[in-house]
């Protein structure tokens, strides 16, 4: 039976008719009303969303509205939204750090005090469940013409081999000429390297023992107490540490070279912290070696936790020290040496080696490290792959390994040029590692050249990619109204129903336990489009139903009572009422997103059993952790439709 409009529907449409005569001599917004009329009566036909799908915007009251930087899914099903700062100097400098924890079954919000300013972290899903957040915002960017007091690094140093030193926030540093410079934050110093050494002498006599002590290090941000040229300086000197006596004054001082009123860029933090999802707080754990802001995490086949890349305590890109995370003992070691901009996107693949699509979020000189390549992080090499359309636009580009992960396809999808850039690429690849040499090859395009792109993976195979802007953080109103489905299958887009948020800069998207995508945050730098007035962060939280769900209604697979964790052949049993109808099963690993960088999320086929009766469904799952790295993970059971099951939560050791 056809659908027809409402009595009352149809007095709009015919007043609407009225004002469209009008239109044409008087206001032309009215047009728009009357086609946004139109339009919210097609989006809501079921028809058009068993083909498109639909949104909706959740509710969400005004103390839980945050600026939503990183989302990550937990296994309770609640979603982690961290803001820390949020991008506000101003909270910054109150210190008002803010997460939120979202139940999108029950639509309950919950503040969670927050130690740091998160804001610009790393985060990874730990084999436990807990998720590791490491680095953040030491300090607020102060650009170019902005900065009044001359500042830099310092490099301080400490000669004792008997004890480290630490130096406090406020510690004044004074030059030869008299100048002084204050520390921004506090740093220690370890103790110096004291080395032993045999001589001889020509005759063949032993020469007594000889010690050689080698001063340790370590950096720290000073501002000069006083604006003025006096403060200018590229030419390097040593610094006293005001305050300091006897030994101390003598074995521990500032060396620098260039402090200047240059742009000084965002710092970061050593901090890092375990998120319990069920006592629902921030856990201190060991602070990494290095600070960092914007850095990249990722779970590795043991695991263990990679930490590459992010802007160190001065402002400066880490050069390639990386570091390896053990949740066992909570502590931190050195990983291989290797240079990435900020944020690059890193694939564990099998065999254990990493890709790097070449896809990050900006920092750090556009010749250097942006090729994209495979890491071996045991023989510390890197292959680069040559070839990808479009290689100087894969900054803000999103990247994720297609469906199923056995498959080895990852797909890179829009991006831009370097930095501010007003470029943006339409270009999508696909870089296939699942022989012994990669392969490329170009995928279909998108609508239009995006950067910011949300790319979300399906229990049905697909891909749901929405939002983005054509230029830099929605510059001249290019926030794009579109989504799409890609279909690996096909290697084909489809049309999605439009979001009504725009989603830049800032933004995130990830897959819920019910099978429906949540979208976050956007922070543009203009509301408008002449660029004149400054944008404000967009706090609205808005989901989107897929059409599986509108085709299936209420009728879904269900899977019923089942374990949490697997036996020891790697399986797991289910109750079902629905084994007939059931035709797939998927692993998904929940995601962690921020800034368009989300190396978490992964779907693995597995192979399914149903019993003789008809009762159950037994579910086997591969052995290769470089295939599935341990962690809690959702189960998505599927028909031959398409139409997926609620996920149930069960855990890989």
């Amino acid at each position: 039976m056809a659908h027809r409009p409402s009595g009352k529907f149809r007095r709009t449409l015919l007043g609407s008719a009225a004002v469209l005569v009008l239109a044409a001599l008087n206001a032309p917004a009215a047009v728009s009303f009357a086609e946004r009329k139109y339009h919210a009566y097609k989006i809501a036909q079921p028809d058009y969303q068993r083909r498109f799908g639909s949104w909706t915007e959740i509710e969400v009251p005004g103390r839980y509205r945050i600026n939503a930087i990183h989302a990550a899914l937990l296994h309770t099903g609640k979603v982690l939204l961290i803001a820390g700062s949020g991008n506000s100097q101003k909270n910054f400098d109150a210190g008002a750090f803010e997460t939120v924890l979202w139940d999108p079954v029950e639509n309950t919000f919950k503040k969670i005090p927050t130690p740091v300013d998160f804001f610009c972290s790393g985060h990874t899903q730990l084999p436990d469940g807990r998720l590791l957040v490491a680095g953040g915002t030491a300090r607020y960017e102060i650009l170019d013409g902005e900065v009044k007091k001359a500042g830099g690094g310092m490099r301080v140093k400490n000669e004792s081999p008997d004890k480290a030193v630490t130096l406090r926030k406020g510690t004044v540093f004074r030059s030869p000429s008299g100048v002084e410079y204050v520390s921004q934050t506090d740093v220690t110093v370890p103790r110096a390297t004291r080395a032993f050494d045999i001589a001889y002498f020509a005759s063949g006599q032993m020469k007594p023992w000889t010690t050689k002590v080698t001063a340790a290090e370590a950096r720290v941000f000073v501002e000069a107490r006083e604006e003025g040229p006096q403060a200018l300086t590229t030419e390097a000197a040593q610094y006293e540490v005001v305050g300091l006596k006897g030994d101390d004054a003598d074995n521990v001082y500032g060396l620098a070279q260039k402090l200047t009123t240059e742009k000084q860029d965002f710092q970061g933090i050593k901090g890092a912290y375990e998120f319990d999802p069920r006592a629902e707080k921030y856990i201190p754990v060991a602070p990494m070696k290095d600070a960092r802001w914007y850095p990249t995490l990722v779970t590795l086949d043991d695991g263990k936790v990679l930490a590459v890349s992010g802007l160190n305590d001065v402002g400066d890109v880490v050069p390639g020290d990386n570091e390896i995370y053990d949740p066992a003992t909570k502590k931190w070691s050195e990983g291989p040496f290797r240079y990435f901009p900020t944020y690059p996107s890193l694939f564990l693949t099998k065999g254990g080696k990493l890709l790097y699509t070449g896809s990050n979020a900006g920092y750090g000189p556009a010749d250097k490290g942006r090729e994209p390549g495979l890491w071996d992080l045991r023989k510390n090499s890197f292959t680069k792959l040559v070839g990808l359309t479009d290689p100087d636009q894969l900054e803000t580009s999103a990247s994720l390994i297609l469906p199923p992960a056995q498959h080895q396809k990852v797909m890179v999808l829009g991006g831009g040029g370097v930095g501010e850039s007003s470029r943006s690429t339409a270009r999508t690849s696909i870089i296939d590692v699942s022989g012994d040499s990669p392969v490329l090859t170009d995928g279909p395009a998108l609508p239009q050249g995006t950067r910011y792109l949300s790319s979300v993976l399906l229990p049905d195979d697909t891909v749901f990619t929405t939002g983005g802007s054509e230029d830099y953080r929605g510059r001249g109103g290019s926030d794009i109204l579109k989504a799409q489905f890609y279909d690996p299958r096909s290697n084909a887009f489809t049309a999605a129903a439009a979001p009504t948020v725009g989603r830049n800069y800032h933004s995130e998207a990830l897959l819920l336990p019910d099978g429906r995508v949540a979208t976050f945050g956007s922070d543009p730098l203009f509301d408008d489009k002449d660029n004149t007035r400054l944008g404000t962060f967009e706090q609205r939280i808005e989901v989107f139903t897929p059409p599986y769900l509108h085709r299936a209604g209420a009728d879904r697979p269900v899977l019923g009572e089942g374990p949490q964790e697997l036996d020891q052949n790697g399986r797991a049993t289910f109750k079902t009422r629905d084994a007939s109808r059931i035709a797939g099963a998927r692993l998904m690993r929940p995601s962690a997103v921020t800034h368009t960088t989300d190396v978490e999320q992964r779907s693995v086929e597995l192979d399914l059993t149903k019993s003789p009766n008809g009762t159950t469904v037994t579910v086997d799952v591969p052995e290769d952790r470089t295939l599935v790295p341990p962690g809690w993970y959702m189960l998505f059971v599927t028909d031959a439709n398409g139409i997926p099951s609620e996920a149930k939560w069960i855990q890989v050791d």
